[in-house]
């Protein structure tokens, strides 16, 4: 009787009525749902910019009525969606979980590997191939494992983003689904390492054909544009643009899509991804009854703030300015189903960033004198290789550069008889002499010293011995990394929101640094189980105490 009521009404106010239903070992008292509300690229700055902005239903209820830590942390040396999410669901940090980066070099296979693709699994829900992947090369539990184990597999466990390392890394291994927008289609995907038959509420969602009813509109300001007065004006010169030549509203997202090659990734430039996620998220927790009995389901839900267009347009832009105003109605939509559904201590909410966002350096040095500047990796690539040829003679020493990270040829090394230890020190010296990097580290000294607190420990944190590469950099604060050809994707700062609401939380702040491993071992404590073994982090006690 239920199903068929709940198809009439789609079931997104009601799964109060079956808690009687289920059964748990766990407290009667437990959380129903735990939901994670991450943000990519949020900067803590927004919040307080665009306060006065905001309705009272999202991101204002979430402030006022919850617990805020309010100097939270990554640990990680790279700042990277893949490597963040990694340590946001596991727990612990790369040198634990594995995910240093979004590729490196597979050395015994000799050859470079992805995070997450994995041509062993096929698309579900599309014909691209853009659901080939898995969290296969995650070497640790996440959150929803532990949960699995612990309920025995009674816990569902689910994740939706805009792209795919935040869907399949936090979902882990054992999650009933994870869900991404798929570039090609503009339809919601999975992967078969997850889902072997793309579910009927899904793919009725696909035929609706969401992502092409918002690439026939245009995306105008949810405000009259002159009141956007936190932001640049809409046509600054300094803002490059979609394509380099669009900078200012009104946006022809039809248009945009033609000339960028018929690509849907354009969605995720807008407030209209997120939209996508948040009506993708309401269907699900109704379809797959997530919270409707009494052992305790994990859904993450991962908003963008732009994309991969963050830089084009900036901090300060009326695009990004929008695109918050306009995720914060995303936002309070979701509460507001949950809390009609079960009831504010019936969930557990957290808002947190996946990654945060830089000020641009020029906007840094030129309006406030800072120290800043913008750092040219493939020209300093270019004169390392040639010392290096000068030094060892004429050969490709260098194998990779990701993020960061240098990898050598160890083969090629081993060949001509150079000592490895001896090269990774003088490429660390070598780079060490360039104005913007801070610290360029050899791996070998990173494995044989320990760096606990200060500013080498993210190289530590970041470090795993099989995957890792031959040298790490840390740029200098307020320098960014810029080549000729490829956008600017990088920040600095380590700094994201975070949030907890609901489950008997009272309003509160404190200002002791917490740090994103912290966050499994929290929610664990509040379900009243034990976190996953490779757990890093430690339980914030001022939101259990509190």
């Amino acid at each position: 009787m239920f199903k068929k009521f709940s198809i009439l009404i789609l079931g997104l106010y009601f799964p109060y009525l079956v808690y009687s239903q289920g059964h748990t070992t766990l407290s009667a008292n437990t959380p129903r749902i735990v939901v994670g509300i991450v943000i990519e690229d949020f900067n803590p700055d927004y919040i307080e910019r665009f306060w006065d902005r905001f309705g009272d239903g999202g991101f204002q209820r979430l402030y006022r009525a919850g617990f805020i830590c309010g100097n939270h942390h990554y640990g990680n040396l790279i700042q990277r969606p893949a490597v963040n999410m990694a340590t946001l669901s596991t727990g612990t940090s790369p040198s634990h979980h594995g995910i240093i980066n979004d590729k490196w070099i597979d050395r015994l296979k000799k050859k470079e590997v992805n995070a997450i693709k994995d041509d062993y699994f096929t698309t579900v829900g599309s014909d691209s191939d853009e659901g080939a992947r898995s969290a296969m090369k995650l070497m640790t539990p996440t959150l929803g494992d532990q949960l699995k184990l612990v309920t025995k597999g009674r816990s569902r466990v689910f994740s939706i983003a805009l792209n795919d390392y935040p869907a399949v890394l936090a979902a882990g291994h054992a999650a009933d689904g994870a869900y991404w927008l798929d570039n090609t289609s503009g339809k919601m995907i999975s992967s078969s390492y997850y889902v072997e038959t793309f579910p009927k509420w899904a793919f009725d969602y696909n035929g609706n054909k969401v992502a092409d009813s918002y690439i026939s509109s245009k995306w105008t300001t949810l405000k009259d544009i002159g009141s956007y007065t936190e932001s640049t004006s809409g046509d600054n010169p300094t803002e490059i643009g979609y394509l380099g030549k669009y900078n200012s509203f009104p946006y022809d997202l039809n248009r945009l899509k033609k000339e960028s090659g018929g690509s849907y990734r354009i969605l995720k430039t807008t407030p209209w991804g997120n939209a996508m996620v948040k009506d993708f998220a309401l269907q699900m927790i109704a379809k797959e009854q997530l919270g409707y009995d009494l052992v305790p389901d994990l859904l993450t839900v991962v908003f963008s703030s732009m994309d991969y267009e963050r830089y084009s347009f900036g901090s300060f832009s009326v695009e990004m300015e929008d695109t918050y105003l306009r995720l914060d109605k995303d936002i309070a939509e979701l509460l507001k189903y949950l809390e009609s559904g079960f009831g504010t201590d019936g969930i557990l909410v957290y808002l947190t960033g996946l990654t945060s966002i830089s000020y641009p350096a020029d906007y840094l040095k030129e309006k406030y004198r800072m120290t800043a500047g913008i750092f040219n990796p493939e020209s300093s690539i270019a004169l390392l290789k040639s010392y290096l040829n000068i030094k060892y003679g004429e050969a490709n020493w260098i194998e990779l550069f990701a993020s960061q990270m240098i990898y050598l040829d160890h083969e090629l090394i081993e060949k001509k008889k150079v000592n490895l230890q001896e090269m990774q020190n003088t490429v660390a010296l070598f780079l060490n002499q360039f104005e913007g990097i801070a610290f360029a580290k050899a791996s070998l000294e990173i494995e044989a010293n320990n760096f606990p607190g200060g500013e080498l420990e993210t190289f530590q944190n970041n470090f795993h011995i099989k995957r890792s590469g031959d040298i790490l950099i840390k740029y200098e604060d307020g320098w960014q990394p810029k080549d000729k050809f490829n956008p600017l994707d990088y920040t600095d700062n380590s700094q994201v929101p975070l949030v907890w609401y609901g489950a008997g939380i009272k309003k509160g702040t404190t200002m002791i640094r917490t740090n994103a491993t912290d966050i499994v071992p929290t929610i664990a404590a509040f379900l009243g189980i034990a976190p996953p073994s490779a757990v890093s982090g430690k339980v914030i006690e001022e939101v259990i105490k509190h």
